[in-house]
């Protein structure tokens, strides 16, 4: 539904009743659109004066906007033009200690209320039919509700609004713990042991095994008939102390 902000009355200049008892209907016709002319200009001067007002007040507070950012700006040239990164050095651990940017600038808060009503909307506002007394029966209800608030009630929009958000934060809420929960899931689904399937077409390596010189040597003791034939076969001796050994020297010395 739009809402005129300003309107021009009288609309209609001509049109009325002429009363009752005149001589002359033509000259009243005209006396009477005359003084429509005379009140249309009338509430036109005096928009154009509530228009000039709220221009002036555009301005002042732009100005004043302007005026202060071009202090700051002055301010930080001076600041910056005697500054010398030869001479003044910052440490990093001032750095950390210094406080976190904070900004001084007041937010706009409540801009919609009763002090910020245009002058034509509060008038077009007084014009209005009031609603009816339904206050009084507010003491007799049981549930300690307003009466008149279920005939008209200013605040419904924003309890709609507020219940909204809450709503919406729920939401988003409940959002992050079950994102949580699916995270901890599949965690622990990676961590579990996954059994490894052997492809039979998989060629498997054969791994070398270490060499053990000690045993080479105890076999080396033998004759070729008494050798084993595998070579890397613990012999019967292994495990024995150094002493009980037969090491290269005593086989030679043997033969």
């Amino acid at each position: 539904m739009p809402l005129v902000k300003r309107c021009i009355e009288p609309r209609h200049l001509c049109r009325g009743a002429v009363p009752d008892g005149v001589t002359s209907e033509l000259e009243c016709v005209t006396n009477s659109t005359l003084a429509a002319i005379i009140k249309q200009l009338g509430g036109l001067s005096r928009h154009a004066e509530d228009i000039f007002g709220e221009l002036f007040n555009e301005a002042n507070s732009f100005y004043m906007r302007m005026n202060s950012l071009q202090e700051r700006v002055d301010l930080l040239a001076v600041k910056v033009t005697q500054l010398d990164s030869t001479v003044e050095e910052v440490s990093l651990q001032d750095i950390n200690m210094r406080k976190a940017f904070k900004s001084s600038t007041i937010q706009d808060q409540q801009v919609v209320s009763r002090n910020s009503i245009l002058n034509p909307v509060m008038e077009m506002y007084h014009r209005c039919d009031k609603p009816p007394p339904l206050n009084i029966l507010s003491p007799y209800r049981d549930d300690n509700k307003d009466g008149l608030k279920f005939y008209t009630d200013p605040s419904y929009f924003f309890n709609l609004w507020r219940e909204k958000m809450i709503q919406a934060t729920e939401n988003k809420r409940k959002e992050k713990r079950r994102q949580k929960a699916g995270d901890k899931v599949r965690t622990s689904l990676h961590r579990k042991p996954q059994k490894q399937v052997e492809d039979p077409s998989r060629e498997v390596k054969k791994v070398r095994k270490a060499r053990n010189r000690r045993q080479e040597w105890n076999m080396m003791a033998y004759d070729k008939e008494f050798r084993p034939e595998n070579r890397l076969t613990p012999s019967p001796y292994h495990g024995m102390s150094s002493e009980g050994s037969l090491s290269p020297d005593r086989s030679v010395g043997m033969h």
